[in-house]
Order: C-alpha cells, then sequence, then structure tokens
C-alpha cells in the first residue's frame, strides 16, 4: 500500500490553524518559502497524503473552512505544468464582519461594558449625593464630621476590605470574586432604605451621645456625630466603597481584562461617555425625588419615601450589572497575554504588600491616586461647608447636590469627546498631566475668592449675589471641572498603566491602589485639615497655608506622572516584542520529508527548495 503512494509534495493544513490576524505575516512568509527560490521548480503533480492513506488530488472539501473563517483555504493543482498555488490562494482570510468601521467581536466587549458602567457611575451619583445629604444634615451633624468620618472610619473599612480581597483573590476565580464582593452590596442599600432608616429612631444612641458632649465639650462633636447616628456614617463609608471597589476593582479590572491596549485607547475615554449621561439622568433623578418631598402631606417623612425609591433603583442597577457581567463571561472571548506573564507564584497578604511596596510602577500608580485624594479633599471639605450655610435644609442641600451632578455630567461628557483625541495625539504621558493642572489652578481661583473675597464684593453684589454664593457657585465649578477631568483623562489614564502588568501584580495592585490608596488620599486630606483647624482654630484661618499644601501635593502628582511614562511605555514595548516572539514560535507550516524509498511521511521543515532537480515535498 505504501509503495504505491508516491508523495511528489504534500501541503497540509496546521493542526490548530490560527486567527485571522496572524495570519497576514505568516502567510506572506510561507509565500516566500515557496516562490522566491533561486532555482524554482514546479512538480508535475501535487497530491495529498494524510498518514498514508488514500491519495487524495483535487480540492479541499468545502467544509473545512465553514466552521472556521479564519482557517487556512488551501488550493492544490493537479495540472502538469501549473503553478504550485495560484496568485491570492496562499492563504485566503475572510474578514471580520465590521459596523462603523468597528469589529464586531469589540462591539461584543465594548457595548456591555458602556452598560455596565453607566450602571455603575448611575448609582453611585445617587449614594453620593444620599450619603452628603445624610451625614451633613442630619440632627448633631454638620460638614466637620466629614474629616473625622473619612480619618478613621472609611479608611480603617478600606484597609480590612483589601486584605479580604486579596485573601479572596487567591482562592476563589475571578466571576465567583466578582459576585462575592457586589452581591453584599446590594443587598444593604436595599436593606438601609426599608429597614435601617425606618428604624433609624430606635438604633440612634442620641442620649448617650448627648451625655458624651456635655462631658467632653463641643470640640469632640465630630466624633461624637459619628457615634450619634452611626448607621448614615455606615451607609456613607459603604457609598465611597462602592466608588473605589466597584467602580476601580471590579469595573476596570474586568476591563482590562478583556480589552487589549490597543482597544484600550480607543475605547476607555468612550466609555465614559454612556457613564456621564447617566450623571446626568441620575442627577435628574436626585432632583425629581428632592422635589417630591414638598408635594406630601404634613406628618409624612418625605425623606424616608424619596430614600426607598432611590435605592429600588440602586437595586436594579445592581442586578443589571450582575447580568452584563454574566453575559460577557458568556459569549465574549479574552484577548492572547503574553504567556511568560502567566505563571505567578500565588503569595499570602504580607507577601503581596511587600511586592505592590517594592515596585516603583505600583508606587508610582499609588502617588498619582494618593495625591488626586489629598487634592481634591483640600478643596471638597471647605466648599461643603460653605454649602451647609448656603442650604441648611435638606431638601435644598439634595437640590443643589442634583444640579451639580448634572453639570458634572454635562461637562465630563464634553470633556470625554475630546479625550480621544488627547490620547491620539499627544499620548499617554500628556493626558495624564491634565488633570492635576486643572484641579490647580481651579484651586487657587476657589481659594483666592475666599482669602480676597473683599474686593469682589461689589462685583459680586451686581450679580445678584453673596459672597457666600459665589464662593458656592465658583467651589462648585472647581469641583465639576475637577471631577469631569478625572473621568474624562486621569482614570483612562490610570486603567491603561495596568494592562502591561502581569495578571498577579494587576489584581492584587488594583486592590491595594484603588481600595487603600483612594480613602488614603482623602484621609490624608482630612488628616491635613483637621490638623489645620487644631493649629489655627478654623478652615478659613488655615486657607493660606491649604493652598500651598495643594501646590505641592500637585508638583509631586507631576513628577509621578512622568516617571509612570517612561516605565509605561517600556513595559508596552516588551509586551508587543513578546507577543510577536510567541506568535511566530507558534506559526509553524507542517511538512513531509522525502524518505529514501520515496514514501512521504507528515512532518516539520523549514529548508527551501533543495539544489535536487526532483521536487522536493515541502
Amino acid at each position: 500500500m505504501e509503495a504505491a503512494i508516491q508523495t511528489r509534495g504534500i501541503l497540509s493544513l496546521p493542526a490548530k490553524p490560527i486567527g485571522a490576524r496572524s495570519l497576514l505575516h505568516p502567510s506572506h512568509g510561507l509565500k516566500h518559502r515557496l516562490f522566491s527560490s533561486s532555482n524554482p521548480r514546479t512538480p508535475p503533480a501535487l497530491s495529498l497524503s494524510f498518514n498514508g492513506h488514500k491519495k487524495v488530488q483535487s480540492f479541499f472539501e468545502p467544509t473545512l473552512h465553514r466552521k472556521r473563517t479564519t482557517e487556512f483555504l488551501c488550493k492544490a493543482e493537479a495540472a502538469d505544468g501549473g503553478a504550485l498555488l495560484n496568485e491570492g490562494d496562499t492563504a485566503a482570510i475572510v474578514p471580520s464582519p465590521k459596523i462603523f468601521g468597528v469589529e464586531v467581536a469589540t462591539l461584543k466587549k465594548i457595548i456591555p461594558l458602556g452598560l455596565m458602567f453607566f450602571c455603575i457611575l448611575f448609582n453611585y451619583t445617587i449614594l453620593r449625593d444620599t450619603k452628603d445629604v445624610l451625614v451633613v444634615t442630619a440632627k448633631g451633624s454638620s460638614a466637620e464630621i466629614i474629616p473625622f468620618l473619612k480619618t478613621w472610619v472609611n479608611l480603617p473599612m478600606a484597609i480590612g476590605f483589601m486584605l479580604l480581597y486579596t485573601k479572596l483573590s487567591n482562592v476563589l476565580s475571578k466571576k465567583a470574586l466578582f459576585y462575592t464582593v457586589i452581591i453584599p452590596f446590594i443587598i444593604y442599600f436595599g436593606a438601609f432604605g426599608f429597614v435601617m432608616y425606618p428604624l433609624s429612631n430606635y438604633i440612634h444612641p442620641d442620649a448617650l451621645a448627648d451625655k458624651l458632649l456635655a462631658a467632653l465639650g463641643p470640640r469632640f462633636m465630630g466624633p461624637l456625630a459619628i457615634l450619634r447616628i452611626w448607621s448614615f456614617c455606615l451607609f456613607y463609608v459603604m457609598a465611597e466603597l462602592w466608588g473605589s471597589v466597584v467602580i476601580s476593582v471590579l469595573f476596570w479590572g474586568f476591563a482590562n481584562q478583556i480589552t487589549t491596549v490597543d482597544e484600550a485607547k480607543k475605547f476607555y475615554p468612550l466609555f465614559g461617555l454612556g457613564a456621564n449621561v447617566a450623571l446626568i439622568f441620575s442627577g435628574r433623578t436626585v432632583k425629581y425625588f428632592s422635589n417630591l418631598r414638598k408635594n406630601l402631606g404634613p406628618g409624612v417623612d418625605g425623606w424616608a419615601v424619596s430614600l426607598k425609591a432611590m435605592m429600588s433603583i440602586v437595586v436594579g442597577m445592581g442586578l443589571a450589572i450582575c447580568f452584563l457581567y454574566w453575559w460577557v463571561n458568556r459569549y465574549v472571548p479574552l484577548p492572547t497575554r503574553s504567556l511568560k506573564k502567566k505563571n505567578k507564584p500565588k503569595m499570602g497578604t504580607m507577601e503581596s504588600l511587600k511586592f505592590l511596596v517594592s515596585s516603583p510602577y505600583i508606587r508610582d500608580l499609588a502617588t498619582l491616586v494618593v495625591a488626586y485624594g489629598i487634592s481634591i479633599n483640600l478643596v471638597e471639605v471647605t466648599w461643603k461647608s460653605k454649602l451647609k450655610a448656603q442650604f441648611p435644609s435638606p431638601n435644598e442641600y439634595s437640590a443643589f447636590m442634583g444640579d451639580f451632578s448634572t453639570c458634572t455630567g454635562i461637562a465630563t461628557f464634553t470633556m470625554m469627546l475630546l479625550s480621544q483625541y488627547v490620547f491620539d495625539k499627544y499620548g499617554w504621558g500628556v493626558a495624564a498631566k491634565i488633570t492635576p493642572t486643572v484641579l490647580l489652578l481651579t484651586g487657587v481661583a476657589f481659594f483666592s475668592l475666599i482669602l480676597f473675597g473683599g474686593p469682589f464684593a461689589p462685583l459680586v453684589a451686581k450679580l445678584g449675589m453673596t459672597p457666600l454664593l459665589a464662593a458656592v457657585y465658583v467651589g462648585a465649578l472647581q469641583n465639576i471641572f475637577s471631577k469631569s477631568a478625572k473621568y474624562s483623562l486621569f482614570d483612562p489614564c490610570k486603567e491603561m498603566a495596568y494592562i502591561p502588568l502581569d495578571e498577579d501584580t494587576k489584581v492584587k495592585g488594583k486592590a491595594a491602589i484603588d481600595v487603600v490608596c483612594n480613602p488614603l488620599g482623602k484621609s490624608g486630606g482630612a488628616l491635613i485639615q483637621q490638623f489645620m483647624i487644631l493649629s489655627f482654630g478654623s478652615l478659613a484661618n488655615s486657607t493660606p497655608y491649604l493652598g500651598m499644601i495643594l501646590l505641592v501635593i500637585v508638583t509631586a502628582w507631576l513628577a509621578a506622572a512622568k516617571s509612570l511614562e517612561g516605565q509605561f511605555n517600556t513595559l508596552r514595548s516588551e509586551e508587543e516584542l513578546e507577543k510577536e516572539m510567541e506568535r511566530a514560535s507558534s506559526v509553524k507550516i507542517p511538512v513531509a520529508s522525502q524518505e529514501e524509498g520515496g514514501n512521504g511521511s507528515l512532518g516539520e521543515s523549514t529548508s527551501s527548495w533543495p539544489e535536487k532537480s526532483a521536487p522536493t515535498n515541502i
């Protein structure tokens, strides 16, 4: 049987054909190998042999490439004197379908991620506005509670969560970890609106707080307010954790897992377009429920009614996030990563912390996050104290925050339309430096109005505003521009920086930076304010020093961004080189070697046409 099968040339399919994108260069390599010999030969006839079985001398059946559109389509010519392969028949690639110039496979990732981001930020806007109303306007509390709350409650809980998350990341799969983290948030916010808030008069120790305040004096009003309204403070911390955990760790970690750097540069800034439409609509939602309380009859707790409605929306959006996550994991394939970065040993909690601290890359990322938290907090708390003085009632305060969120969404939407141009034109480094520059300039304007408000008083009066109202509006503009720059440029830059890292560093680095460093920055700003209040008597007296501290922090921020830019570009180049090497090593053309007896057998060879006159297998 074997003697009857004399094979002059064999062209065989690879066992695992590679994708269409990888075929572009290998196909030219195959063509070069076939036709670039100095002594080209034309075999008289081409036969296809499969492990010594029946000889085939015709086209492959069409069913070979119906199942996978990116497989090789090989055409064998059996006519004497004919070319081995016709022009264009070396590797026919069926292009992937596109919509608006974007591959459908990419859209299957981008659209669900945009919807997830929409739902997450819709919830965060409602939670952020609600938490401020609860703790600032509650009986026995004020804006002065915020620095103590961020330092002594929010930061310890964030550290505890990070340690728990790092431990869970070693024992749970990514899917199980996502659901394990997000479901308790959904349950808690539903329980707060329907159970904890209606019972707040029974579970808050007002009598004990009054006795302690009388014994310790008014200097301890802030810390005692945490005890007095502990359930509101817990809501405040959970809302803060929603921003740092669900947005930064869960969503961006998932997005980094299923996207490539090229896709991130193109689409990460656009994720926020849909998300900031959510800011606009959620701001209108908060404003609607704030005004709804005015139309309720006497004796009805309008805030309780509004809170139930808003928490119902939060729960519904949370369930939608879980569904979208399930759908993407079910129907969207993961991108190819460098194989060298997947084999990392599991590390314990302390080993992980030591590893992260020893990495200059992670330290620079942490500097960016901490610097933003300190800088925005130095301005924000001062602004909120002015805001409560202008709008003392919960109704007015919440309505203003709804308008503030809407304006933030509009400004961020506009900046995100420009952000893709910034990334394409100027690159990652320039985009990362825009946010600290904007925050510094707007912060100087806000502090200048507070410090030198006297000369501006006549001008403010002509505009129909008091100096207090003018400070509120300028502070609002400062927060709007700073947050819009963060959402449109700072967050995409930060998330792109995680992509070249290996999976272990990426997961634990994000947990350490986003869960701990984010509240650490806010708590650092709060500690600075507490020290200034104790040293100079009030925030107003310490305003000049806060401005100087802001300048130092932003300078360190810009230096870290410049250092991280060089490291990011280096890692990106290394990753691209590794991918090219892995791609090249995986492309091997199976060939048949020529036995002495003339029988053909399948094998691998990289040799070109030999100098013999007889045709040789390829």
